[in-house]
C-alpha cells in the first residue's frame, strides 16, 4: 500500500528546535512535488511548505525564514527542519503530494511549551 509516515515531533521550549521526516513506502517520490501541513487544535488544516521535483521551495508566511523544508530522494524521504519555534506552532504535522493523491498519514505532534 502507499503510506506517508511522518516522525520526529515532540516537546520544545519556545524557540527551540525540531526536525521532522515523512517517508514514503509504496510510491517513489522523486518526481513529486511535496507539501507539509499542519493543524492546530481547533483549527483547519494549513499548507506551511512545498517543495518540488527539482528542490524549490515556498513557505506560508507564518514559517518563512524559520523552517526549511528538504528532500533526499535517495531515501524516499522529505523533511522540515523547525527553527524559532513558539507556542503559536503547537501542531500536528503531516505531508502530502502536492497533488493529493494519497491519504493523509498519522501525522506527528509538535509541542511548544515553556
Amino acid at each position: 500500500q502507499v503510506q506517508l509516515v511522518e516522525s520526529g515531533g515532540g516537546l520544545v521550549q519556545p524557540g527551540g528546535s525540531l526536525k521532522l521526516s515523512c517517508a514514503a513506502s509504496g510510491i517513489i517520490l522523486r518526481n513529486a512535488g511535496m507539501a507539509w501541513y499542519r493543524q492546530a487544535p481547533g483549527k483547519q488544516r494549513d499548507w506551511i511548505a512545498t517543495i518540488g521535483s527539482g528542490g524549490n521551495t515556498n513557505y506560508a508566511g507564518s514559517v518563512k525564514g524559520r523552517f526549511t523544508m528538504s528532500r533526499d530522494n535517495a531515501k524516499n524521504t522529505v523533511y522540515l527542519q523547525m527553527n524559532s519555534l513558539q507556542p503559536e506552532d503547537t501542531a500536528v504535522y503531516y505531508c502530502n503530494l502536492i497533488n493529493r493523491s494519497i491519504g493523509w498519514g498519522q501525522g506527528t505532534q509538535v509541542t511548544v511549551s515553556s
